[in-house]
């Protein structure tokens, strides 16, 4: 209705299903309108009457190079256009398809670029643990050898053989990332409804051959060796594969450890299994597979790493650089002063050896932080800090720590702060909530 003292903008218009107006009845330029079947219609420039829009769908077009759909995202009429089902709200579409955390290797909280050589079981590049059941047989280092990573990427994460070590039957080097049960409770592992998934990866080795890894629940009772094949030495190789989901076994949704994705470096037989099949037994790779610590010096680099549901891989899920750091700040957060005389927190002191700290942490973290899941490089603390530990009434969000800290203080009732002296810029405290 047009508003009192306003003439209303009125359409040539018609109130008969299917009619359409001709190239005579419009101007160029000039709209028309269907009132009962709700078709919109204009003429163009080269005296052609087309279609516009339709009721229930957005502005498009019945001619074949345009796309119509209604609001429930479902295509209608479409050319030149790539459908799953007939739906724009396909899976891994929209939203965060990627389970896997810094795939891209680029957040190294703990080392920051550092090589490391394993000496039992570490944590090194954000949410990568490195196995190694004998010491030092392989380092690990963002960018290892410093080769140019895969078109798009710009880390990797790179393992290098120490030895050439022959594995007894049950030794153990892998690296892997346990994905939370909460990241991957909509796959209904461990049902009938179980989902299929894709893990796509980049590798470069300078060894070739039938490399191996394996997909795990928790328990490690229930596994899935895969093998993946590298002909070309000190080549990027993508490599995709498809896995129907295990309706068997107890996979975790909370915050425990739901799923491990698993590369071998070199495990002993007990720990290898035959591949494309779902076991119930602990494996960590394929029977036969390449071990890269068996060769002294050989290189295994890795990137790009990525879980998703359906049996397509798709393109790298790439977020943006503090979208991953904050992700792998749920598992470990590690604040660093940068600069001299860099405070995190207060301290109420209670003598003159203890006090507590109160700490904001940047994200919730998973869980309880406990035991020894604090870390402090050990000089050049204000107040002479030597330690700091967790106690127990940390907040039911996992967004505070309260922690005792061990130091010299000026005795009770005195307030100060947690920070780095005046000669210490890369005093560095690590809190730590793994799976």
């Amino acid at each position: 209705m047009a508003q009192t003292g306003f003439t209303p903008i009125s359409l040539y218009y018609s109130s008969t299903a299917t009619n359409v107006p001709t190239n005579t009845n419009l101007a160029a330029g000039e709209l028309a309108i269907n009132t009962a079947d709700g078709k919109l219609f204009y003429k163009d420039s080269s005296n052609v009457v087309q279609v516009i829009g339709t009721k229930g769908g957005g502005i498009g077009s019945s001619t074949t190079t345009q796309v119509l759909y209604n609001n429930a995202g479902v295509v209608v009429g479409n050319a030149n256009l790539t459908t799953v089902s007939g739906s724009l709200n396909s899976t891994n579409t929209f939203g965060f398809k990627n389970r896997i955390i810094n795939g891209a290797m680029v957040i190294d909280q703990r080392n920051a670029g550092a090589s490391v050589t394993v000496t039992s079981g570490t944590y090194t590049l954000d949410r990568w643990y490195c196995a190694s059941s004998v010491s030092s047989k392989y380092s690990v280092q963002q960018n290892a050898g410093s080769v140019t990573p895969p078109t798009g990427f710009t880390k990797y994460l790179g393992f290098t053989s120490l030895s050439a070590y022959s594995s007894g039957s049950t030794d153990n080097f892998n690296t892997t990332q346990s994905i939370e049960g909460f990241n991957v409770a909509d796959l209904a592992w461990g049902t009938a409804n179980a989902k299929t998934v894709t893990l796509s990866f980049q590798v470069y080795s300078s060894l070739t051959g039938t490399f191996s890894g394996s997909l795990q629940n928790s328990a490690v009772n229930r596994s899935y060796p895969f093998t993946f094949t590298i002909s070309s030495a000190s080549t990027w190789t993508p490599i995709a594969i498809t896995i129907a989901g295990d309706t068997s076994g107890t996979w975790a949704t909370d915050n425990s450890a739901g799923l491990n994705v698993t590369f071998n470096l070199g495990c002993g037989s007990t720990l290898l299994g035959t591949a494309g099949a779902w076991a119930g037994a602990n494996y960590k790779g394929a029977t036969g597979s390449t071990s890269v610590v068996g060769t002294n010096g050989a290189t295994f680099y890795i990137t790009g790493v990525q879980l998703e549901t359906g049996s397509q891989a798709t393109s790298f899920d790439f977020r943006n650089y503090g979208t991953e750091l904050a992700l792998c700040q749920r598992y470990c957060y590690r604040w660093t002063a940068g600069v001299a005389f860099s405070y995190v927190s207060l301290i109420r002191q209670y003598s003159t050896t203890n006090g507590t700290a109160l700490v904001k942490l940047p994200v919730a973290m998973r869980g309880t932080i406990s035991g020894s899941t604090i870390a402090i490089n050990s000089a050049n603390w204000d107040y002479s800090v030597t330690a700091i530990n967790p106690v127990s009434n940390q907040s039911a969000d996992n967004n505070y720590v309260q922690c005792d800290v061990t130091g010299t203080f000026a005795g009770a009732s005195y307030c100060g702060a947690l920070g780095s002296s005046g000669t210490a810029q890369a005093n560095w405290i690590q809190w730590t909530s793994e799976l």
